[in-house]
């Protein structure tokens, strides 16, 4: 298979390729957006071999990887399961196992201390009679009896990846079975003979983006070239699916498209093909269970003389909604403090979870004759992460939950809605994770902070109260909160060392629900850039860090963000870390699954648009004479999501002006830039090993 490289919408070319002449003058460094060519690989293992010769080196960074990939590997941690049937499904990587381990476990089993696993694929084996560098990407199980089941495996960590059809009680590959080449496929089951199916059929089938643009049927036994059309989106749509929902009773095909991140279509597709729409608003999103259908808009949405406010959760009757009927119940109506976060079915009830002031609480919801009613779920308080893990829709009404903190370990509960013991009180607690770090003497607190617009935006801190070298974290975009979680990562190899750790909770992302999001989208975008300076700088203000010891650190949009931090607020850091970046704003419609971003960014080609995403993209905004703190750049050769040119050409100017740029290129690791742990402790600590050398400039045997 020959390496591609993505040079413009739609457009690839074998790598290597001369480039015009135009774009070269315009962009000297445009070369290295080939990604497997000659010359972009070689300066990617010069620039690895500096890195590794300067900041791999000495005894704390042997103490650093060691340390966290000891807690990455170690066997006491969590085992989290999906809940499939009877069973309890768990993916699991550890020393041994560095690829991994699909296997299942019965509920009374995993109960248990140490539970038998009855392992159904080993992935490493696999990788081993395959010849094949192999990812675990998850599994597509058909319903109801979990027999079959179409696997996603990986070359690298891509999101492309190979389908191939798997028997869980033979626990082995289906003969003659379903069976895709690398794509990015979308699949799901209809029946035990046949699926839905997205992929790359050839010349147009994918989108702008490299998702699919056609779904198709295809029935077991019969060539990919036989499966018939069901759906089809445009070229500049984002990506087409369809799935079938096979609960008794209520069986239904759905089909749709994005057309961006946030807007789409949908309809019911009858076995005679015809398609009835589902009449929502474009930007809402949607949910069917059983008779229910479920809409949540991002926008407020008038029906009638009603209007329901963005961010709300609103339940109608399948059926009649489809018939005309818009009659809806409000099950949740957000508030200025309070969003919801997400939700998911138990089979009779509804469990949301909310945030208020970024602070988790639960609420179970019961559809009956005299309406919904509502009642809480208890999960504890405090500056704790709470998430439904998993439910056992299909079945039954257990659920799973996690709860976790910055220097709480997490804990798995399992409970049963309507049981004694659940609604009002704990559900029973399955497994504890251990701690990996020392928590002595550390706090979380939470803090306010007005922004240049008056914005008061929240932020955690995590550590002792004295004055220390500080990592400030932040996303920003695409509407994902920033919650309390426990790393075991970031607590042995900054936190446990001294060091402080902060998250703040800036507009574009999703804290306080669609609203919060929207302030920071497309022309809008610098306040989320404010937003972050403004947290930095209350970070000295109160006395918590300096500058010179205070760091701003990211990943994807997140790394986006710590690139405008170098290029517009080089003054408020002492260091960057910006990981899977992008960065290079004029082109990165243009690059992978870079159209899929311009509802969130804006469009480069759009002169208008251009014109605000110029007043921060990093890439064009970097100068010779500015004055830039140190910057490290991690991202992945195998990251087929945010290119890699990105943080390649970004070091390759600072180079050129003469600035304090370090990079490290992963081989593996698709979009989270590590395969396994000892790639994932290798990156970090990398990221803490440059971190205490940058800010308290400790040699590399302390």
């Amino acid at each position: 298979m020959q390496p591609l490289n993505t040079l413009g919408r739609g457009q690839t070319v074998p790598m290597d390729e001369p480039l015009d002449d135009a774009a070269v003058s315009i962009d000297p460094y445009l070369w290295l957006e080939q990604i497997d060519g000659r010359a972009a690989t070689a300066w990617v293992l010069e620039r690895n071999a500096e890195t590794l010769a300067t900041i791999a080196v000495g005894e704390r960074f042997d103490a650093l990887r060691s340390e966290i990939g000891e807690a990455l590997d170690s066997t006491l941690r969590l085992p989290f399961p999906s809940m499939r049937g009877e069973f309890l499904h768990n993916f699991w990587q550890d020393a041994v196992n560095p690829r991994g381990l699909w296997r299942r476990t019965t509920l009374a089993e995993y109960r248990q201390v140490e539970p038998a696993w009855d392992v159904l694929l080993d992935i490493d084996a696999l990788a081993v009679a395959d010849g094949e560098n192999w990812v675990w990407q998850g599994a597509e199980v058909l319903k109801p009896d979990y027999r079959r089941a179409l696997l996603n495996l990986s070359r690298g960590g891509a999101d492309a990846k190979v389908v191939r059809e798997f028997d869980l009680l033979t626990k082995e590959f289906v003969i003659d079975g379903f069976v895709l080449p690398e794509a990015k496929s979308d699949v799901s089951w209809i029946d035990e003979n046949t699926i839905f199916v997205g992929t790359d059929f050839g010349a147009g089938s994918l989108t702008s983006s490299g998702y699919p643009r056609i779904v198709k049927r295809w029935h077991r036994g019969t060539p990919l070239s036989e499966a018939v059309t069901v759906y089809e989106g445009a070229h500049d749509d984002m990506v087409v699916y369809a799935y079938r929902d096979s609960t008794p009773g209520f069986t239904r095909d759905v089909v749709g498209k994005r057309m961006g991140f946030y807007t789409g279509e949908q309809f019911v597709l009858t076995e005679s093909g015809e398609l009835t729409r589902i009449d929502i608003p474009e930007d809402a999103d949607f949910d069917i269970h059983r008779q229910w259908l479920l809409i949540r808009p991002r926008t407020a949405w008038k029906i009638g003389d009603v209007e329901y406010p963005a961010g709300s959760l609103l339940a109608a009757d399948f059926d009649r909604y489809l018939a005309g009927d818009r009659r809806l119940d409000v099950l949740f109506s957000p508030r200025p403090q309070t969003s919801l976060q997400a939700y998911g079915w138990t089979r009779n009830h509804l469990i949301l979870t909310l945030l208020d002031d970024v602070r988790s609480a639960l609420r179970v919801l019961t559809p009956t004759a005299a309406g919904w009613q509502q009642e809480p779920l208890d999960v504890g308080d405090g500056m704790v992460q709470v998430d439904v893990w998993g439910t056992n829709a299909d079945h039954s009404d257990e659920y799973l939950l996690t709860i976790g903190g910055f220097t709480q370990p997490q804990t798995l509960r399992y409970g049963v809605i309507g049981g004694d013991d659940v609604i009002g009180g704990a559900a029973e607690t399955l497994k504890q994770a251990p701690a990996f770090f020392d928590t002595t003497g550390m706090t979380v607190r939470q803090y306010f902070v007005a922004s240049a617009d008056g914005t008061q935006i929240p932020y955690f801190v995590v550590g002792k109260d004295a004055p220390a070298p500080t990592i400030l974290s932040g996303y920003g975009g695409f509407e994902i909160s920033r919650t309390p979680v426990y790393s075991p990562s970031i607590g042995r190899g900054w936190l446990a060392r001294g060091g402080t750790y902060a998250v703040a909770n800036i507009r574009g992302g999703g804290e306080y629900g669609p609203s919060w999001h929207l302030a920071a989208l497309r022309e809008k975008r610098l306040r989320a850039y404010e937003d972050f300076a403004a947290v930095a700088e209350d970070l000295v203000a109160r006395g918590i860090t300096t500058t010179a010891q205070l760091a701003a650190e990211g990943g994807s949009n997140g790394g986006l963000l710590t690139g405008v931090m170098l290029t517009r607020y080089p003054q408020l850091f002492g260091a960057i870390i910006s990981h899977v970046p992008l960065l290079d704003m004029r082109r990165y419609h243009l690059l992978l699954a870079g159209a899929s971003w311009v509802a969130e960014y804006g469009d480069p080609d759009n002169e208008q648009d251009w014109a605000f995403i110029r007043q921060y993209s990093p890439y064009q905004n970097m100068r010779a004479a500015g004055s830039y703190p140190p910057v490290l750049f991690a991202t992945s050769t195998r990251d087929d999501r945010v290119h890699p040119g990105h943080a390649r050409k970004m070091t390759a100017r600072m180079r050129e002006f003469g600035h304090d740029v370090t990079y490290y290129e992963n081989i593996e690791g698709g979009h989270g830039a590590a395969a396994d742990n000892a790639q994932l402790a290798m990156k970090w600590a990398l990221v803490f090993s440059f971190l205490w050398r940058t800010l308290v400039d400790l040699p590399a045997d302390s």
